[in-house]
């Protein structure tokens, strides 16, 4: 089977621990709530990622150098 995470155009999903989440938070003035969703079954997301867990997503972007999105991770 193919990895699809290891595609080149595939965007890098990286698991955030607890202090970089509440930075997010803060910095956003938002709640985990707030994110958009990302399934745990997402062949994207990461394989150790947990319903609750936030992930970070860089992506290559036309109008600055990289776009940095997240995700709440759910079942």
């Amino acid at each position: 089977m193919v990895d699809v995470s290891q595609h080149e155009l595939v965007p890098d999903h990286v698991l955030l621990d607890d202090q970089e989440i509440e930075d997010v938070f803060d910095e956003y003035d938002i709640s985990r709530t707030d994110l958009p969703k990302i399934k745990t079954s997402d062949p994207a997301a990461p394989d150790d990622a947990e319903p609750g867990d936030v992930v970070e997503i860089v992506r290559d972007s036309r109008t600055t150098e990289t776009a940095v999105v997240y995700r709440l991770v759910v079942a």
